[in-house]
């Protein structure tokens, strides 16, 4: 699929390229929350400012038969590119997003802020593909402003923290035998690859709770075996995580956590919906595990209640569903409050890694980023330049916006 709108597409022939100076006034990432884009941007000149959104084309990207990936360009007056990833599972179209562009559409790339306070609350009562489509549209102007500025995104936030992110291996859709053996195979893959944390969802079909108890200690039984597994062939040196999907209740999530205690975990993710903040604490207060969750939550509001009840180690925000880049910002502040890590819940394309790694920079309290591992060989290719992991890590770049372009041959042979 490809969707093409594009309003007088001009470079600007004086267009101001270096405008690194203004960006270090030294903002406090700390006040995040009280800091407007509209703030950030006022020290723009005006032919910063003529950097009108003039049209949008999508993408829809076949990776696996249950992945797709959507990706959004705005396209600048000054003939820039701004990238956004709208993936939703295996969605290959996203309608709502052509509403929310014509919130955009012949506007200053620059009036993030009147994007927010008109799309806003929108996304926050509507559906997770409504939220999807608002982020990815955000996503996008950040990127378009910060290119159109010369600088890195995090440059226009407070500035680069970390010079390279810990990154750990989502081995989940890569395993497709969903077996203590074939986990295991796929956790040794990973580690072979560099990386030095994995994580996977051993517990996924788990039967509803109101099935025969037979049936549900089987499922539980052959999840815990997936992980002593994978322990037992990547040694103890390697750091890994389970998301449990919230499959469990409040009494089994404690069960299933102390019969994993000896597989020594980083983390122990949403054994329970997040939204259960009270539950989401018993567990918390009960277990001996790193507790992580919040991935489909959307705004500040939706953490707030985990880091105020002190219900969780870790949340995780991603940028595709919780309101875009200056959201998880704010997000990533209140959770600092609370000192609380946040580590961007990140199972897609390279489009939202690289936003993800250019926002991870900036957080101080970040702890690790996640990486959709093994779905296809590809896949580095589809940006320019190429995904690049060292040591189980990836360098955050130095160029404009987050860095990146499309690869547009490798686009053509992948899109719908």
């Amino acid at each position: 699929m490809n969707i093409k709108i594009n309003h007088n597409a001009q470079g600007l022939n004086k267009f101001s390229r270096h405008r690194r100076e203004f960006c270090k006034s030294g903002l406090l990432f700390g006040s995040a929350l009280l800091i407007s884009p509209e703030s950030i941007f006022a020290q723009a000149t005006n032919a910063d400012r003529n950097v009108r959104v003039a049209g949008i084309e999508i993408y829809v990207v076949a990776v696996t038969n249950r992945t797709n990936w959507i990706v959004v360009q705005l396209i600048g007056s000054n003939g820039l590119r701004g990238l956004g990833e709208a993936s939703i599972g295996g969605a290959a179209e996203l309608r709502e997003l052509s509403d929310f562009y014509k919130l955009v559409e012949g506007e200053s790339a620059f009036d993030i802020h009147k994007y927010r306070q008109a799309g806003r609350k929108i996304a926050a009562n509507g559906s997770r593909s409504v939220a999807t489509a608002f982020s990815a549209i955000e996503q996008a102007l950040w990127d378009l402003t910060s290119k159109s500025l010369n600088i890195p995104f995090y440059d226009l936030v407070g500035g680069r923290l970390h010079s390279d992110l810990t990154v750990y291996a989502n081995i989940n859709r890569a395993t497709t035998k969903r077996t203590p053996e074939g986990f295991a195979d796929s956790a040794e893959l990973a580690t072979a690859d560099g990386f030095k944390a994995i994580k996977a969802a051993p517990f996924d079909g788990f039967p509803s709770l109101s099935s025969s108890s037979a049936e549900v200690n089987e499922a539980k039984n052959l999840g815990i075996a997936c992980v002593y597994a994978m322990r037992e062939r990547v040694g103890d040196d390697v750091a890994i995580k389970i998301d449990a999907h919230s499959f469990f209740n409040t009494q089994m999530s404690i069960e299933v956590a102390q019969q994993l205690e000896a597989a020594n975990l980083s983390w122990y993710e949403e054994p329970v919906p997040p939204t259960q903040t009270e539950n989401t604490r018993i567990i918390h207060e009960a277990i001996s595990q790193t507790l992580a969750g919040g991935e489909f939550l959307f705004g500040v509001e939706g953490f707030k209640p985990l880091c105020e009840k002190n219900a969780v180690d870790i949340i995780m925000p991603d940028i595709k569903h919780c309101g875009g880049m200056w959201e998880a910002i704010k997000i990533s502040s209140l959770a600092e409050a609370y000192d609380v890590k946040v580590s961007p819940h990140n199972p897609s394309g390279p489009i939202s890694t690289a936003a993800s790694v250019a926002l991870c920079a900036a957080i101080p309290n970040f702890d690790i980023l996640e990486f959709q591992w093994g779905e296809q060989t590809w896949r580095s290719k589809l940006i320019e330049p190429s995904e690049s992991f060292f040591d189980g890590s990836i360098m955050v770049s130095k160029d404009p916006g987050y860095g990146i372009t499309l690869n547009e041959r490798t686009l053509e042979q992948h899109r719908i």
